[in-house]
């Protein structure tokens, strides 16, 4: 069976892996030039350390990844104001918990594939026609070519999506918050293995220290206006307008813009009508974000996206060519386990960046209580649970 999957961030690559696995033959396309490095730090727990596991990944990701030690909200002077340790989350998820940088996660599987599934950089899927027998795919290079199945992997703003289900603004619920992301080198001070936020009512910076003195920072602030910003230099502006007469090390955090390679987006949800075929057309499917983004405040996306990419894959070796049968086998394990997963964003939204002072007092004074640990089980405990039964195929 021949899969173009579009998209080589996290989900991508897994399927590809797993489909490799399987005895089919994947082909991933890729919009960037390149692998793609930027991003920020993500948190990494429940099935997709295990799918990771499954993969030989674990070892590399613990040296990749940070065992983090201790959350601190500091106040405009850098005053510690709350602060627990970090241990409340790994008790929680029985001990599976570490935090990487996206990138990181994503170059680890990718060197799983690499020379071994053809991968097509610097294209995308222009047009995607599909028959009873196959799907003929033409791409932005002009080049054209067959394929049994197409699977959509390519993110939030989904190409395979837009194609083959219609235009984003059909799926896309916008939360309300955009987000930025950025590492510098040789930033003082440092906080080993600690989170360290600086957070006003409706925005909040997040400070953490990594290997090779490099440092991460992630902006998350409240805003109304859906619209992209793409040009790069109007979203360092915006950044500047919003933060720069911040507290805290906001100002010289800024100066540091210029200089970077800058994450930017929206944050969103992406939900799909079960009704309209929920993430299948015909020969055509999704996975990852382009299927259902949980969004950045869950926290959760990275790990998500590999659980469906080894379902998915798992399911169409079960089906032995019978891809529709493996359509609803994928949708039916994963779907009542996703949408659970997006509402429980939706109640993290006010632990990122809270709207009223009302939310921050509250958000602050939960915080200061997690080293309880039925308050942490209360408080976090059901949102990382991951209650699926993820098959041995």
């Amino acid at each position: 069976m021949r899969v173009l999957i579009s998209g080589a961030g996290i989900a991508g690559p897994t399927l590809a892996y797993w489909l490799a696995y399987h005895g089919m033959e994947p082909t991933i396309v890729e919009t960037a030039p390149r692998l793609r490095s930027g991003g920020y730090m993500i948190d990494f727990w429940g099935l997709g350390l295990e799918i990771a596991d499954r993969m030989g990944l674990l070892p590399e990701i613990r040296r990749k990844g940070y065992v983090v030690e201790r959350v601190r909200i500091v106040d405009r002077r850098g005053k510690q104001k709350v602060g627990f340790p970090a241990d409340a989350l790994v008790r929680v998820t029985q001990g599976r918990f570490i935090s990487l940088p996206r990138g990181d996660l994503a170059a680890s599987i990718f060197e799983r594939i690499e020379g071994r599934v053809e991968t097509i950089f610097n294209d995308s899927i222009s047009r995607i026609r599909q028959s009873e027998t196959s799907v003929h795919v033409a791409f932005d290079s002009g080049q054209e070519r067959e394929f049994d199945l197409v699977v959509g992997a390519d993110g939030l703003h989904s190409r395979v999506r837009e194609l083959v289900f219609g235009p984003q603004a059909r799926f896309e619920k916008f939360l309300g918050y955009k987000a930025a992301a950025f590492e510098v080198s040789e930033y003082r001070p440092r906080d080993e293995l600690t989170y360290v936020l600086y957070t006003e009512v409706g925005q909040q910076v997040v400070r953490f220290s990594m290997r090779d003195d490099r440092t991460m920072f992630l902006f998350t602030f409240a805003d109304d206006e859906v619209a992209d910003v793409h040009d790069v230099q109007a979203q360092r502006d915006l950044l500047r307008r919003r933060f720069g007469a911040s507290g805290w090390e906001c100002p010289r955090i800024l100066e540091m813009l210029d200089d970077c390679d800058l994450y930017f987006d929206r944050v969103s949800q992406i939900r799909m009508d079960p009704h309209e075929g929920l993430w299948t057309r015909g020969r055509v499917t999704l996975i990852g974000d382009a299927a259902s983004c949980v969004s950045l405040l869950a926290g959760q996306g990275s790990a998500l996206a590999m659980v469906a990419a080894y379902i998915l894959a798992g399911e169409l070796r079960r089906a032995d060519g019978d891809y529709e049968r493996a359509f609803s086998q994928y949708r039916g394990r994963f779907e009542p386990f996703i949408l659970r997963k997006q509402k429980a964003a939706m109640r993290m939204a006010d632990m990122f960046a809270p709207k009223s002072r009302f939310s921050l007092i509250v958000r602050n004074q939960v915080m200061n209580l997690m080293t309880i640990p039925w308050v942490a089980e209360l408080a976090v405990g059901r949102d990382l649970a991951d209650h699926i039964t993820v098959p041995e195929y």
